[in-house]
């Protein structure tokens, strides 16, 4: 041990063995700035190169830090181990390690010095190894850790662009709403079209979407059904014994690449598509609207139509009762002329006389009138004078009755 200099310390987890490293750099707080693999792999490092040559020894603390680093490592790797597997790794070399000590004692040792040499140590060999696994299993838990990564970012990818697909067709449909119906329905409050309207816009809404649906179902059938097949040929490569080379993964990339073009392709036509589709909705909505004013004009003119020809109709039967109210005046008319035709004038004499005549019964209605008004007044002066006899005759016959009762 005499030529052990400063920062050399014989491995407390492993007794025997001698092991030093500069430590990593430190934080301003002295906290270590470097992994628990780059700690592991720098000790290693030190390790094969203090074997070749000895370069001045760091500081205790730094040796102390590269000595904790391997003890973790040494218990982390025994800890994995089963004990059967650890005994048959340490025994051939503990065995030729307990040889070489039997035969290289040429004189007898100190208690304390046989009490350390019963402890079985690690050689440099096994330390590699266990280095070699450590960093192995450390590399494939990088791969593992950023294959699942990529796959991670690639599922948020895939939901951001649908999200993005989404809030587009959600936008697009918001606007197309707004424009066919809610500017109606603002017009016409109440009215039966509105509501029709809307209907009718949910089931082109709902048929789109089943037709949609429909779509991809046979996509992602096709998809399964593609998925299938190249399950069927890994197998089939698997029990043929094939292993995948670095040109076969190659070959995949390739063809993984051609097929996200594919895709993107898709997508893109389906995005024109649903351009498409929104400008011909737009355009059936508005020839709709079209024949919807269509049917209303024609239902308003056979209104129209039927009105008039009621009235043409009650214009030809008062047409006709005119007609016949037209000849039956013509007839009176012609009968008319006929006796203004046949009439002659009197002569004068007879004319007079007649004038005469009316004089004369004229004077006699107006005595008449008077003698009828004297009669009148006689009547009455007899009415009043039969009803005095009347009265006087009933107050008599009264009288007489009570009389004789006395």
């Amino acid at each position: 041990d005499g030529g052990r200099g400063l920062g050399e310390r014989p491995h407390r987890g492993v007794p025997g063995v001698r092991s030093a490293a500069p430590a990593p750099a430190q934080g301003p707080g002295g906290g270590d700035q470097v992994s628990y693999t780059d700690h592991m792999l720098y000790s290693l490092l030190y390790l094969r190169v203090r074997a070749c040559s000895f370069p001045p020894p760091p500081p205790c603390s730094h040796a102390l830090a590269i000595l904790k680093v391997e003890t973790e490592m040494f218990e982390k790797y025994y800890n994995k181990m089963e004990p059967k597997d650890l005994v048959s790794h340490l025994l051939p070399d503990t065995h030729g390690a307990s040889v070489d000590m039997g035969q290289t004692r040429p004189r007898r040792k100190s208690k304390s010095r046989v009490a350390a040499d019963r402890f079985i140590g690690l050689t440099v060999e096994q330390k590699n190894e266990l280095a070699q696994r450590e960093l192995d299993e450390t590399k494939e838990e990088i791969q593992q850790t950023k294959g699942d990564s990529e796959r991670i970012i690639q599922n948020y990818q895939a939901v951001i662009e649908e999200a993005a697909i989404r809030w587009a067709d959600i936008k697009k449909a918001t606007c197309n709403f707004n424009k066919d119906i809610i500017q109606t329905i603002s017009k016409k409050k109440g009215s039966v079209i509105a509501s029709e309207k809307v209907l009718r816009y949910l089931e082109e809404k709902n048929h789109y979407r089943d037709a949609m649906k429909e779509k991809l179902r046979l996509k992602n059938d096709s998809l399964k059904v593609q998925k299938k097949k190249l399950q069927l040929q890994l197998k089939q490569k698997a029990e043929m014994g094939e292993a995948l080379h670095e040109v076969d993964f190659q070959q995949l990339k390739i063809e993984n690449a051609q097929f996200l073009e594919k895709i993107d392709e898709r997508n893109q036509d389906l995005l024109q598509l649903k351009l498409t589709v929104g400008n011909t909705l737009q355009i059936l909505n508005s020839y709709k609207r079209k024949l919807q004013n269509a049917t209303t004009a024609s239902a308003r003119l056979m209104k129209d139509i039927s009105q008039r020809k009621e009235a043409l109709e009650k214009m030809e039967r008062e047409t006709i009762l005119v007609e016949e109210e037209r000849a039956k005046a013509e007839s009176v008319t012609m009968q008319l002329r006929q006796q203004l035709s046949d009439y002659r004038v009197p002569p004068v004499v007879k004319y007079v006389n007649q004038k005469m005549a009316v004089y004369d019964l004229e004077n006699n209605i107006k005595i008449w009138e008077r003698k009828v008004e004297i009669a009148e007044m006689s009547l009455q002066s007899y009415r009043r004078a039969w009803k005095k006899v009347k009265m006087a005759s009933n107050q008599l016959q009264f009288c007489l009755p009570l009389q004789g009762g006395q």
